[in-house]
């Protein structure tokens, strides 16, 4: 009898066995493939996507990053330079205002330091007219005549990227200001005249002609327009500029010549 105790124990090991195998084989058994690989390919596309989706924040934030950056890098060099400015005078050139013109205001002070600035330019003592002009615009930084009279003075001392600098900011300025008090089309010729004379003259024609669209009869605008299109060969500006320019000054010695430069265009 003690032998059939082993043979018993052994199926009812088997039974349990083939019990549990079943219930996992039920199981398995109800288990849908195509789920399982979708949901991998879901897993997959979600992190394709993800990456995909970093990527393009990184590329679009660095392009508005790389567009913006050059004009905040403007702005902040620029402030940056009449802050130099300022401090430069406050050392070299220090004096207290409040006591050399008692009982005055600002506006008053700021006559003066302009009147002085243009004896200094018309002698042509540049630098002490810079430190006036400087100082004038510590005094009133939204003057755009000012920053238009240190862009001429610049200009005179032959500090072109100084005088490209200032003027740009004055034509920022009249922007901002909704252009009130602005002389947009001299302006426009003084950048013209500028890059000229760096030797920008794609930029000196595309100044020309806001300077021309501002004034369209002023023979000084289509004298800078002519000139700027002969050197560019650019023959149809030329003649558009030419003939504006034979109507509003007929008597003008150098249209023969520039007719000749067309010509050979």
């Amino acid at each position: 009898m003690y032998n059939f105790i082993p043979l018993i124990l052994c199926l009812i090991s088997l039974a349990v066995i083939l019990y549990i195998a079943t219930k996992k084989f039920s199981a398995l058994a109800s288990l849908d493939i195509d789920s399982i690989q979708s949901e991998k390919e879901a897993k997959i596309k979600e992190r394709i996507i993800g990456k995909k989706l970093k990527r393009n924040i990184f590329r679009y934030g660095s392009k508005f990053f790389r567009f913006f950056s050059p004009i905040v890098k403007y702005i902040s060099d620029f402030f940056k330079w009449i802050f130099g400015k300022l401090v430069m005078l406050k050392e070299n050139y220090s004096k207290d205002v409040s006591g050399q013109i008692p009982g005055q205001d600002n506006l008053s002070i700021k006559d003066k330091l302009l009147a002085e600035a243009e004896n200094y330019i018309q002698n042509e003592r540049y630098d002490e007219a810079e430190k006036n002009l400087i100082e004038v615009i510590g005094l009133d930084s939204k003057d755009i005549s000012v920053f238009v009279k240190l862009g001429h003075l610049y200009f005179k001392r032959n500090s072109s990227q100084e005088a490209l600098q200032t003027l740009e900011h004055a034509l920022k300025l009249c922007e901002v200001q909704g252009k009130e008090g602005c002389d947009l089309g001299n302006i426009y010729f003084d950048l013209a005249e500028v890059h000229e004379n760096m030797e920008n003259f794609k930029s000196a024609l595309i100044y020309s002609n806001k300077a021309v669209n501002v004034e369209q009869n002023n023979p000084r605008y289509l004298d800078m327009k002519l000139r700027i299109s002969i050197m560019l060969k650019d023959k149809i500006s030329a003649l558009d500029a030419f003939e504006k320019l034979l109507d509003v000054n007929p008597e003008n010695q150098k249209l023969i010549d520039f007719k000749k430069q067309i010509d050979e265009i």
